[in-house]
């Protein structure tokens, strides 16, 4: 399988991850009201709750990821193989 096949199936499945987790929190915020979500430090998790819509994030997923990328792309200009 040629590197770069590798590298965007890699990622794909980090982003299935990411995208699972990012559809659980929601409901476990939802249905374990308890769950006390101001404690969590903001870069960890950031929930927007509106009108009984609530969105969830990780910004430190996003940053993880979008570094990953830039790595990703910088291997793939270079020819670095590790």
């Amino acid at each position: 399988m040629e590197f770069f096949e590798r590298a965007f199936i890699g990622l794909g499945i980090f982003f299935i991850v990411l995208g699972v987790i990012f559809i659980l929190v929601p409901l476990l915020i939802k249905l374990i009201p308890s769950i006390s979500i101001e404690r969590i430090p903001w870069i960890i998790l950031w929930v927007y709750r509106s009108n009984g819509f609530i969105f969830a994030t990780s910004p430190i997923l996003i940053i993880i990821g979008i570094i990953y990328l830039i790595w990703i792309l910088i291997k793939m200009h270079y020819g670095i193989s590790i």
